[in-house]
Parts: structure tokens; C-alpha cells; sequence
């Protein structure tokens, strides 16, 4: 018996170590892919909408980057829910900045779900003049030829969504170089997996292009306002109503600010589990990116079988090898000057760990200054039933209750 425990944990350790090879593999694949010259001059109109909430770190500069695009026709549409809203000047002082770009600005506090960042795209709306719509985070920033290369797969009738990969660009402390690990290093390469095997069937928040006609079909935003993951809802219907999501060979950066450990924390432990719920089984087997605990698990194993130190020490020496190759790999092809940093890497894989426990034991994540209740499954949300009441719940300044995990 316990000769089967230790080979199914070198098993899975093994299996760990085959899948840090096959994601560094991805990564050095998808890096090719972007480097590649793009043929054509397909510029449909386009509008990007661009929710916005409160001052983030760097978000002038964010939102300047949009404004620089290398595009033909196209229009910057910005929407706030509150009239005091401190990213109004902001909004303001870029739209003298650039007079002759098409940028608008939408003030509405109207609420259509739990989700108000769906409710602030869905305000956006009436001042969109085009057919292809671009969303964004705010905290996300691109190059002058970001629209170029997100427009061009529309090109086929048959992609009614286009998302962007995305790379984390720390601003701070230790908590956000370490939340800027975990995107470059997990995130992105996990990502490319899926795409061995088939389509994407989900967005990216990074970038969420979609055909008005497309987003019309399965109800507009109003069918996403009380979903928490509406990138991956999204990307979803779209899927579901018969059209390709195609992956835009461009990576946009993601500004990351954490404050401290514990914002990093609840942020993370927010992903993993809307993760968990829409897709319970990707979830439970990307357990499999576990490498460091797997490896250590192995080596314990291996030296109560045989009791040899040395050979105890070969699954965690391989672990740390391997995990030093994929994080090299991400910083090379993607991530900002001064990203390699291996000495990290038992701290961030820790940290991975203990969300992924956290994961399972509880329901609320939080989001901003908004405290969600998550239901049992996907199946519990469906599309707007205002009778049935919302299946997420708000809770007003519990944001600052610790023990809300």
C-alpha cells in the first residue's frame, strides 16, 4: 500500500514537472507568434469602452496610452457611476490633452446587477458609435498598435470575440512584484495550455472585443451584470451563440499595485475562486501547477521508501530547476526589465498554495469596496431574475472585515 502512495505521488509530481515544460514551451511558442509581421490593412470602426472607478496607481498614463492608437476611425468612450469620481479630471485633462481624438465621457449612476462594472458598461452604451466594441480594465496598458492587431481577426465573419493575453507590470512593494509573479508565471503560461488542444470558449479581462450584433444576440450587457466573471461570460455566450473567440497575438500590460500582502491576498483569493466556479474541473486539475508542494510531497515519500537523503532530494532539486526555467521563459518573452527574480519563487508558489486551500473553505470575494457571496455552482447563475432575486449579494463596507474569507 504504501509502495502505491509513493509511486502515484512521483506520478503526479512527474506529471507536475511534464506540465512546466510543455507552459515554457507555450510561452517560447506564443513569444514567435507576436513577432511575426501581420499582413493586411483591416480596420473596421471601432469603440473602446474603458469603465472606470476611483485613482488608480499610474491610471493617466494608463488611459494616455489608449489615446495614442495607431487607428483608423475610432472612439475612446470613458464611463464613471459617481459625479465626484476623482478619475473625472483625469478624463477631463485627456480629453484637452488629445482635442482631436473622438473621446467621450459618461457620468450615470443608474445600477443594473451586482456587477458595477457591468452596470458602468452598459451606461456606456448610448454614447458608442460603432460596431466592434474594445473593453478594458483601467489598469491595463497598451502600445500605438494595440487596436490594430485586436481588429484584424475580425476580418472573418466567424470570430465574434477577440481577447488579449496579459503580463503583469509591477508598481511598489513586495506584494505587488509578487502579484506580478503569479500573472507571468501562472496566469499567462497556463493560458496558452488550453490552446494545444482547441478554441478558447472564454475572455480575457484584459481585452474583451465583441460585435455589437454578437452581444445583442445573447442580451447585451443586462446578461452580464450578475455574473463576477463576466470576461469569462462573455467569451462564453459568444461560444454558445455559434461564433470563434480568436486570441489577438499581442500582450497587454497589467499595472499592478497591491498595497500589502493582505490586499494581495483577498485579490488572488477573489480570482481563484471565481475560477472554481466556472470551471470547477479546470480547476481542481490545475492543481497539477502545484510543482514546489508536489515535489516536496515526493521527496517525503521517497525518503521513507528508501530512506536515502540524495535521492530525497532529486524531485525538489528537478522542482526548482524547472520552476526557475518557466519563470525565466515568462520574463524574457514577456514581462518588463528587472522581472527575473528566481529568488521569489518559493514565496510566490507558497502563497499560490495557501489561496488554492483558501480557495475551497468559503464563498465571499472581494471586489473593491464591494463584499460578493458566490453561489454553490455555476448552474445557480443564471441570466437576470429580478423576482428570483440576484444570485450575488452585496454587503456594504464589510470590505474591512478580515475574517470575510
Amino acid at each position: 500500500m504504501f509502495d502505491a502512495i509513493v509511486f502515484a505521488g512521483l506520478g503526479l509530481a512527474a506529471a507536475s514537472a511534464a506540465y512546466m515544460l510543455l507552459a515554457a514551451a507555450r510561452v517560447f511558442s506564443f513569444r514567435a507568434r507576436l513577432a511575426e509581421p501581420r499582413a493586411g490593412d483591416f480596420r473596421p470602426p471601432v469603440t473602446m469602452l474603458k469603465p472606470l472607478c476611483g485613482l488608480e496607481v499610474d491610471l493617466a498614463d494608463n488611459l494616455r496610452s489608449f489615446c495614442r492608437q495607431d487607428y483608423g476611425v475610432w472612439q475612446l468612450v470613458f464611463g464613471v457611476a459617481d459625479a465626484d469620481d476623482p478619475a473625472i479630471a483625469v478624463v477631463r485633462a485627456l480629453q484637452g490633452e488629445f482635442p482631436d481624438r473622438d473621446i467621450a465621457l459618461v457620468v450615470d449612476p443608474r445600477i443594473i446587477g451586482v456587477n458595477h462594472k457591468v452596470s458602468n458598461l452598459a451606461n456606456m452604451m448610448a454614447a458608442a458609435k460603432h460596431d466592434i466594441l474594445v473593453i478594458s480594465d483601467s489598469d491595463m496598458r497598451v502600445r500605438p498598435d494595440y487596436l490594430r492587431k485586436v481588429a484584424a481577426p475580425f476580418r472573418s465573419g466567424q470570430v465574434g470575440a477577440v481577447t488579449c493575453l496579459y503580463t503583469g507590470v509591477p508598481r511598489g512593494g513586495i506584494a505587488s512584484r509578487l502579484g506580478a509573479m503569479f500573472i507571468n508565471d501562472w496566469f499567462l503560461p497556463s493560458s496558452l495550455i488550453p490552446l494545444v488542444a482547441g478554441e478558447l470558449a472564454f475572455c480575457f479581462g484584459a481585452t474583451m472585443a465583441v460585435r455589437r450584433g454578437v452581444l445583442d444576440r445573447f442580451g447585451g450587457f443586462e446578461a452580464l451584470a450578475d455574473h463576477i466573471a463576466d470576461d469569462y461570460m462573455l467569451g462564453h455566450m459568444t461560444a454558445e451563440h455559434g461564433y470563434k473567440i480568436a486570441l489577438a497575438p499581442y500582450v497587454v500590460e497589467n499595472v499592478v499595485h497591491e498595497p500589502d500582502l493582505r490586499s494581495l491576498f483577498l485579490h488572488e483569493l477573489r480570482w481563484a475562486r471565481t475560477i472554481r466556479l466556472v470551471q470547477p474541473a479546470g480547476y481542481a486539475l490545475s492543481a497539477i501547477t502545484e510543482l514546489l508542494p508536489l515535489s516536496l510531497a515526493a521527496s517525503a515519500l521517497v525518503w521513507g521508501m528508501t530512506g536515502s537523503g540524495s535521492l530525497a532530494a532529486a524531485p525538489v532539486a528537478i522542482a526548482l530547476a524547472l520552476r526557475v526555467v518557466l519563470h525565466s521563459a515568462s520574463a524574457w518573452a514577456f514581462a518588463p526589465a528587472g522581472a527575473w527574480a528566481p529568488w521569489l519563487i518559493p514565496v510566490r508558489d507558497l502563497l499560490s498554495l495557501t489561496v488554492r486551500v483558501a480557495s475551497f473553505f468559503g464563498r465571499k470575494v472581494h471586489w473593491r469596496r464591494q463584499v460578493l457571496l458566490l453561489p454553490q455552482s455555476a448552474a445557480d447563475t443564471p441570466l437576470i431574475n429580478r423576482q428570483q432575486g440576484s444570485s450575488l449579494r452585496y454587503e456594504k463596507d464589510a470590505v474591512s472585515q478580515p475574517t470575510d474569507l
